[in-house]
C-alpha cells in the first residue's frame, strides 16, 4: 500500500471563510438559480462525478480504489456544501494530490535517467480517454505515461531538438508543474471543488474567490491591459473563447478561437513557461501585462492535424479601447450588367454603452445604437441601395443597445421577452416613433455572434425586417447576475432570453436564412459545447407586425448564391476547408509513436490541407505557398511575416468574401421585391 508524503499530510485544509462560502453557494444554487437545483443525493452523485472530470478528466492520476475510497462523496456532496462540512471533500482532492505530485516526481526520474528512445515502436496514444475506466493499478498508469513520456520526446524531436535538448526541456517541464502543484492553496481546493458545484447547474453559473473576482472586475471595467481574449478551461488545457474586438489579438491575426495554449512566455527572451494543467487564472495572470509589452504563446491550432505540433506567436499587449470597439462603415461596390450599384455595410464589434457619461447626464455619450444610427445617416447620402449590417465575432454587451438598435429598423413593437426563474416574463420594446432606416437589409452573423447579437438577429428575423445570412449562432440565450458573498462571488443564471416568436436563442442559437460555410467546429465553439448547458425551449409569441416576408424569395436567392459561390474560390475553400477539417478530426483518434509513421501521417494530413489551400491561392493569382504552417496567420497576405498586413484596412480574404457575397444577395433581394416592368 502507498505510503503518504508530508507533501500529502500537509494538504490544505478548509478554513471557516471557505466553509461560510460553501454554505453560502448552495443557499444561491437553490434559491436564486434560473435552473431548478434540488441538493439531493442524485446532484450530489453528479457533483462529484462532475469533480473528478474537473480534476483527472482524462483519467491520467487517480486510481479506481481512489474513488472507491471515497465513493461516500456520491450520497453525501450535498451536506458537505450545504452545512460547510467540507474535510471529507479537502481529503479527496489530498489524494488527488498526491497521486500527481508521485506521478510527476516518476516522469522527473525516469527523464533524470536518460532517454535512449529511437522512436520505432509500433505503439499509438489514444488522444483523448475522457469516458475511459479508471486504471485499476499503479503499473496501468505507468505504461500510460511511458507512451506520454515518449510522446513528449518525439514531439520535440520532430521540433528538432537535440536529445539533451529534450532531456532539458522535459525536465524544465514536471519540475516547474510539481512546484505550482506543491504550491496548492486551501483557496485553490474552494476553487475547483465549487467548479464541480456550479458546473452541474449550467456553463455560466460560476463562484469566483476573491481574487477572481479582482480579476472580473477588471475585464468589465475594460481597463484590463492584455491581448484582448478571452479564455476558458478545456481539460488539461486553455482554450481561447473569443477574441475582444478590436483588441491586440484580433489585430494581430495570429490568434483564432479553439486555439489552445501550451506555454506562455514574456517579451522576447523570457523563459516559456508550460501551462498545461494550470488553472485559468494564472494562465490568465501570466499572459496579461503592461502595454507595449510583448507575450509569446505556443498555441496548438484549431486547425492543426497534428494535436502535438505547436507554433508559437507573439502579440503585444495594448489597452482595449471603447474606439476600438465602435461601430464603422463602409461602401461597397457591385457591378451588374454594365452598371455600378451601391451596398453599404456597417459593421458592429460589440453593443456597448459608456455608462459612465450616461449616468451622468451627458446627451452626447457613446453607444452602439448612436453610432450606427450616425453611419446610416452617412450610408444614405451616398445612395446605397440596401444596408448589410456585419455582427459576425460580436459577442453581444449591453441589452439596452440590442433593444434600441432594432428601434432602428422598426417602427415601435416588442423586441425581446426575458422570462426570469419563477416563470415571470418581461417583454421589451421600442417605443420611439419611426425608424432610421426602412430600406432593404440584411445581417451578417458566424458561430460567435452571441447574446445581444442574437437577440438582434432573431428580432430581424422574425419581423421579416430583413435576411440572416452565414452560420448559426453561438446560443447564449442566459441572462447573468454577479452577487456578493461573505467570501467571494457567485455568478448565477438568474433569466432566459426568449424572441418576440417565443423561441429561445438558447442553446440553437438563430439559424440564417442563408446558410454559410464555417471553418469553426460547432463541437468545440458554441453554446451546444458547453457541458450541462440550458436546454432550448420557447414561450408563447407576443404579437407583431410583419415587416416583410424574406422567406418568400428564399428559394430564389438560394439558387443565385449556390450559382455565384460555385466557381468562387474563397466559397470553394470554405467548403472543402470545412469538409476537410471535420474529416480529419474523426479520423485522428490517436497518434504514432514510431517518428516515421508519425512523419508520414502528418505530411499526408498537411499535404491535404496545402494542397486546398494552394487552390485557392492560384484561383486568386497569388503566389502558392511551400508548406501549410505558412498559411497560419496569412490567408492570402503576401507579407513576407506571413502575418497580415496591420497598414491597411483590408478585411482578411475570406471574411471579405463573405462580406462581398452578402452585399450581392441582397441586391438580389432588392431586384426579386421590385415589380416586374411591363
Amino acid at each position: 500500500m502507498m505510503g503518504w508524503s508530508a507533501a500529502a499530510l500537509a494538504a490544505p485544509t478548509p478554513t471557516d471563510e471557505q466553509r461560510q462560502a460553501a454554505i453560502e453557494v448552495a443557499e444561491s444554487l437553490q434559491y436564486g438559480s434560473y435552473a431548478d437545483v434540488n441538493l439531493d443525493d442524485d446532484w450530489s452523485q453528479r457533483a462529484f462525478t462532475r469533480l473528478l472530470d474537473v480534476l483527472d478528466e482524462q483519467r491520467s492520476y487517480l486510481l479506481q480504489r481512489d474513488i472507491d475510497q471515497f465513493s461516500d462523496l456520491n450520497a453525501s456532496f450535498d451536506d458537505a456544501i450545504e452545512n460547510g462540512d467540507l474535510d471529507r471533500v479537502y481529503a479527496f482532492y489530498a489524494r488527488y494530490q498526491e497521486r500527481v505530485e508521485s506521478r510527476l516526481q516518476w516522469l522527473i526520474d525516469r527523464v533524470d535517467a536518460g532517454l535512449d528512445y529511437d522512436y520505432a515502436s509500433q505503439d499509438r496514444l489514444a488522444l483523448d480517454r475522457e469516458g475511459s475506466s479508471w486504471p485499476g493499478s499503479e503499473e496501468t498508469l505507468d505504461e500510460l505515461w511511458s507512451r506520454r513520456l515518449e510522446n513528449a520526446a518525439l514531439t520535440l524531436s520532430l521540433s528538432d531538438q537535440s536529445p539533451e535538448e529534450i532531456q532539458e526541456s522535459l525536465h524544465d517541464r514536471y519540475t516547474n508543474q510539481l512546484n505550482r502543484v506543491r504550491q496548492t492553496k486551501a483557496e485553490d481546493v474552494l476553487v475547483l471543488m465549487m467548479a464541480a458545484v456550479t458546473g452541474t447547474v449550467d456553463p455560466h453559473t460560476e463562484y469566483l474567490s476573491p481574487q477572481q473576482g479582482e480579476s472580473f472586475d477588471i475585464q468589465m471595467r475594460l481597463s484590463l491591459e492584455g491581448i484582448g481574449a478571452l479564455l476558458q478551461n478545456d481539460g488539461e488545457y486553455v482554450k481561447v473563447s473569443s477574441l475582444v474586438p478590436g483588441g491586440p489579438a484580433d489585430k494581430s491575426g495570429v490568434l483564432q478561437p479553439a486555439d489552445r495554449i501550451v506555454s506562455v512566455g514574456q517579451d522576447d527572451d523570457g523563459a516559456m513557461v508550460n501551462v498545461v494543467g494550470m488553472r485559468l487564472d494564472e494562465v490568465v495572470d501570466l499572459i496579461r501585462g503592461a502595454k507595449g509589452s510583448t507575450v509569446r504563446l505556443e498555441i496548438i491550432p484549431a486547425k492543426a492535424v497534428d494535436v502535438t505540433r505547436t507554433q508559437e506567436v507573439r502579440i503585444t499587449r495594448d489597452t482595449v479601447k471603447l474606439e476600438d470597439q465602435a461601430a464603422h462603415s463602409s461602401v461597397e461596390e457591385l457591378t451588374r450588367d454594365g452598371e455600378t450599384h451601391r451596398i453599404g455595410i456597417i459593421t458592429v464589434p460589440a453593443f456597448y454603452v459608456d455608462f459612465d457619461a450616461w449616468q451622468a447626464g451627458e446627451t452626447d455619450y457613446r453607444s452602439t445604437t448612436r453610432d450606427v444610427a450616425k453611419e446610416i445617416k452617412k450610408l444614405k447620402a451616398q445612395n446605397v441601395e440596401g444596408i448589410v449590417l456585419d455582427l459576425r465575432n460580436d459577442g453581444g454587451g449591453a441589452l439596452q443597445e440590442a433593444n434600441s438598435m432594432i428601434g432602428l429598423f422598426i417602427d415601435r413593437g416588442p423586441t425581446v421577452q426575458v422570462r426570469d426563474a419563477r416563470g415571470r416574463i418581461n417583454l421589451y420594446g421600442d417605443t420611439d416613433a419611426g425608424t432610421a432606416y426602412d430600406g432593404p437589409l440584411a445581417v451578417l452573423v458566424n458561430r460567435l455572434s452571441a447574446s445581444a447579437s442574437e437577440i438582434f438577429a432573431g428580432a430581424i428575423q422574425d419581423y421579416g425586417r430583413g435576411l440572416i445570412i452565414g452560420s448559426r449562432t453561438f446560443g447564449k440565450g442566459t441572462v447573468q447576475t454577479l452577487n456578493d458573498l461573505s467570501h467571494g462571488q457567485i455568478k448565477l443564471t438568474r433569466a432566459k432570453f426568449y424572441r418576440i416568436s417565443g423561441e429561445s436563442t438558447q442553446h440553437r442559437g438563430v439559424e440564417p436564412d442563408i446558410l454559410y460555410p464555417s471553418l469553426i467546429d460547432p463541437d468545440q465553439i458554441g453554446e451546444s459545447a458547453l457541458d450541462n448547458a440550458l436546454p432550448w425551449d420557447r414561450v408563447r409569441p407576443v404579437q407583431y407586425q410583419l415587416y416583410g416576408q424574406p422567406w418568400q424569395h428564399l428559394e430564389a436567392l438560394q439558387d443565385r448564391h449556390e450559382r455565384r459561390i460555385a466557381t468562387d474560390p474563397d466559397f470553394v475553400y470554405l467548403e472543402k476547408q470545412a469538409q476537410l477539417s471535420k474529416r480529419l478530426r474523426e479520423q485522428q483518434t490517436s497518434i504514432s509513436l514510431n517518428e516515421d509513421q508519425r512523419q508520414r501521417e502528418m505530411d499526408a494530413q498537411e499535404s491535404e490541407q496545402l494542397a486546398l489551400e494552394n487552390q485557392r491561392r492560384r484561383a486568386q493569382g497569388l503566389e502558392p505557398l511551400e508548406s501549410w504552417v505558412d498559411a497560419r496567420g496569412n490567408n492570402g497576405s503576401d507579407t513576407e511575416s506571413g502575418e497580415p498586413d496591420a497598414s491597411s484596412d483590408e478585411v482578411e480574404p475570406l471574411d471579405r468574401a463573405e462580406l462581398q457575397e452578402t452585399a450581392q444577395i441582397l441586391l438580389d433581394y432588392v431586384a426579386l421585391k421590385q415589380p416586374a416592368s411591363d
